[in-house]
């Protein structure tokens, strides 16, 4: 574990999922590797893979279930059978516990995350969303279109020239848990519902944070809205 970040974080974590069964366990893995007794909240869209099972070999885990083990981390699993993006976030974060919000995409392996910093940026900025690495067969490829979005730099408001209005991306998303009760994601937008929240609180004077020390490895999944273009 990341000794820097071997704190307890008060994070929850929500991850949709639907038919994951090659990436869940490393994404489960990697915020048991950065975050310090998280919660963990699995929205599931009627998988019919080996995904569930693989998340049950987490949560019925001895060591993850004992509460004195520095390790301890409950993991909640959630049915929804009428899938939108928003509803599916929506859900989840209703059924967290923690007062901040990890929206992670199951097919990520997070890679970087400092919540110290984090939870004092949360008092300035609405959101912050964090860079995304392609990986295709394994191997990290060129950032090409919305890839090309995340820099190495902090960007407040970013604004994407391709999509021609404000940019966040929730495959890699923190929030305060408030923030998102108050002002919950749109459930009947089939795709971009971030960019949809992310312009309307920009619009009205809020702001958004973009940092590159939040990170995670986003691997190519033949479903995934981003991989096609549309997410």
């Amino acid at each position: 574990m990341n000794d820097k970040l071997a704190k307890k974080c008060d994070v929850s974590v929500v991850i949709r999922l639907r038919n994951e069964e090659r990436w869940i366990g490393y994404a489960i893995q990697s915020l048991l590797d950065y975050l310090l007794k998280p919660e963990i909240v699995i929205v599931d869209n009627k998988s019919t893979d080996e995904s569930l099972n693989i998340v049950k070999h987490f949560q019925q885990d001895p060591e993850l279930n004992d509460k004195n083990n520095p390790q301890y981390t409950k993991i909640n699993i959630l049915n929804i059978d009428d899938y939108s993006p928003g509803q599916g976030i929506n859900l989840g974060v209703k059924n967290c516990n923690n007062n901040y919000i990890l929206v992670i995409s199951s097919h990520c392996i997070l890679t970087k995350i400092d919540m110290e910093k984090h939870k004092l940026d949360l008092e300035k900025h609405v959101c912050i969303f964090g860079n995304q690495i392609p990986v295709w067969m394994g191997k990290k490829i060129k950032k090409r279109y919305l890839w090309s979005h995340f820099q190495k730099k902090e960007i407040v408001n970013m604004h994407s020239k391709m999509e021609d209005r404000y940019f966040m991306h929730n495959a890699l998303a923190l929030y305060k848990k408030s923030t998102l009760i108050a002002n919950p994601f749109d459930e009947h937008l089939l795709s971009k519902e971030d960019r949809y929240w992310a312009n309307k609180f920009i619009n009205n004077g809020s702001s958004i944070l973009y940092d590159p020390k939040l990170e995670a490895l986003h691997n190519y999944t033949v479903n995934g809205n981003t991989w096609k273009g549309i997410g």
